[in-house]
């Protein structure tokens, strides 16, 4: 671990180890200040670690949450893209390679643009199960665990709500995004020494 932090360093993030997603919660709670307005990325492991709880909770942030019940597709879109020029965009990534590189996948694309360049700070939760070796072993990561995980959780909660269940390698994983060094000190990554997310 000691290493990979080394090397994410190198590219210009700055990196936490946290053991548990006690430690990892009250991490991230450190970056959350009043008066951010801050945006979502779509993220079990944030869920995972009580983040997303803990912002929904928040009265003296601006949180544009996509994921607020009874809102319209309309209102969702608006709160993503609001979401890219946030001061802060909490999200997670598909995986991160031992030489200190960001791998991801998305199906909007408001995730990996959102890393890419936007907000002014960067959180990113991630477990352990996502490092990998090599940028490769990456984009296996997505296509063959995170993708096929994602698109049966997201049809499920389509099922749930009584829509049609349309989710699809095709549809979920065709924006894709390599990043192997970000302005320094604009991406946080907290790093869990637990398995988290997909």
């Amino acid at each position: 671990m000691l290493s990979l932090k080394s090397n994410l360093e190198k590219n210009g993030f700055v990196v936490y180890l946290e053991k548990n997603k006690e430690d990892a919660l009250k991490r991230a709670v450190s970056f959350i200040k009043d008066g951010l307005s801050i945006g979502l990325g779509g993220s079990v492991s944030v869920a995972q670690i009580g983040l997303l709880d803990f912002l929904v909770r928040q009265k003296n942030i601006t949180l544009f949450n996509q994921y607020e019940e009874n809102i319209s597709m309309q209102e969702n879109i608006e709160r993503r893209r609001k979401g890219l020029v946030g001061d802060l965009y909490i999200t997670s990534c598909n995986a991160i390679t031992r030489n200190g590189e960001l791998v991801n996948a998305d199906g909007s694309g408001n995730r990996v643009a959102a890393q890419i360049f936007g907000p002014k700070k960067v959180l990113l939760i991630v477990g352990k199960n996502k490092i990998v070796d090599t940028i490769e072993d990456g984009f296996s990561r997505i296509m063959e665990i995170a993708a096929p995980k994602n698109i049966e959780r997201m049809n499920k909660k389509a099922i749930d709500l009584g829509k049609e269940p349309t989710y699809n390698l095709h549809n979920i994983a065709h924006k894709f995004a390599y990043i192997n060094g970000d302005e320094q000190g604009r991406t946080t990554i907290i790093i869990v020494d637990e398995e988290l997310g997909f």
